[in-house]
């Protein structure tokens, strides 16, 4: 399968007066509520509040969503500088790959946020408009994580000395094989069409946080392979895990009645060594966009108030 096309971006879009831009305080505020909301789920092979896992801890987690939310949230910063810059500042604080692709994930959010006017032609602009400093941040910032399993790649790779690729070329390169690269060529359509579908459904069927937040990692979990298992053990393994979420938890009523086979699946993953991180990775992303869409179309709630729980 070809990897897909850039998308076209939409034409700039009115300005709406009930979609403002956001400024830092509520971008960072709205990320921070996102990593700490996908802590506090239950997560099938992820860390999170019930389990640690992958000689990683929750407050590994919780240092970096801190370490990374003024990078993140800098105001008029370019997507490259908030992301070398939120890695750097992970790396030095935590001393390892805690949240490479939560922040690729969220940098071009963030930028997006910033503008005003409705998110998603934002975000499309965004993407669009991304340049050689964007790339070098980017390339920079996947060093300095040095995400296990990354590999070389033939063309375009981010590992190779001297000028940086493209940056969209590069992640076309990879989209096939990894879901957040694929984002940047999509416009971010994993989030919008399969992390807020899946949300929009949980709170239609009552559910709050924290089993919102699982509902949306096993909409990831079950219907993707997780690129971050694909780059460690491979396709078959990654479809492998995909496959058993979707027969054992697919159909599963989630809420307290749920917590003891989501833990068991839970621990088999992480007795296996299996870590479907990228899963995790799109669901924090999933819950900043929710967060700061609900802000700029006046909606949301405040991410700096605590949420309910069931």
């Amino acid at each position: 399968m070809p990897p897909p096309e850039a998308p076209v971006p939409p034409p700039e879009a009115p300005v709406s007066p009930g979609e403002p831009a956001l400024g830092p305080e509520a971008i960072a505020a709205a990320y921070l509520a996102a990593c700490r909301a996908e802590l506090a789920a239950i997560k099938p092979g992820n860390v999170h509040v019930h389990a640690a896992g992958h000689r990683m801890t929750v407050a590994d987690f919780e240092a970096s969503a801190v370490l990374s939310a003024p990078h993140i949230a800098a105001a008029g910063a370019r997507v490259g500088a908030r992301a070398e810059g939120a890695v750097a500042a992970t790396r030095v604080g935590i001393g390892q790959n805690t949240n490479l692709g939560i922040v690729l994930l969220c940098a071009p959010l963030a930028a997006a946020a910033e503008r005003p006017g409705p998110l998603r032609p934002a975000l499309a602009a965004v993407l669009a408009g991304l340049d050689t400093t964007d790339a070098a941040g980017i390339y920079a910032a996947i060093r300095l994580a040095s995400p296990g399993g990354l590999g070389r790649a033939a063309r375009h790779d981010v590992t190779a000395e001297g000028p940086p690729p493209p940056l969209l070329a590069a992640m076309a390169e990879a989209a096939e094989r990894d879901r957040i690269a694929r984002a940047y060529v999509t416009g971010f359509a994993d989030l919008f069409e399969t992390g807020l579908s899946a949300l929009a459904a949980a709170r239609a069927r009552g559910l709050t946080e924290p089993w919102t937040t699982t509902a949306v990692h096993l909409a990831f979990l079950a219907g993707f392979p997780d690129s971050h298992i694909v780059r460690k053990f491979g396709a078959a393994a990654a479809e492998a895990v995909r496959a058993e979420a979707e027969a054992a938890l697919g159909g599963l009523a989630l809420g307290e009645g749920a917590r003891a086979v989501l833990l068991a699946h839970d621990a088999a993953l992480k007795a296996a060594g299996l870590n479907p991180g990228t899963s995790a990775d799109l669901t924090v992303a999933t819950l900043f966009l929710d967060a700061i869409g609900g802000l700029k179309a006046g909606a949301g709630p405040d991410p700096a108030q605590p949420a309910n729980k069931s």
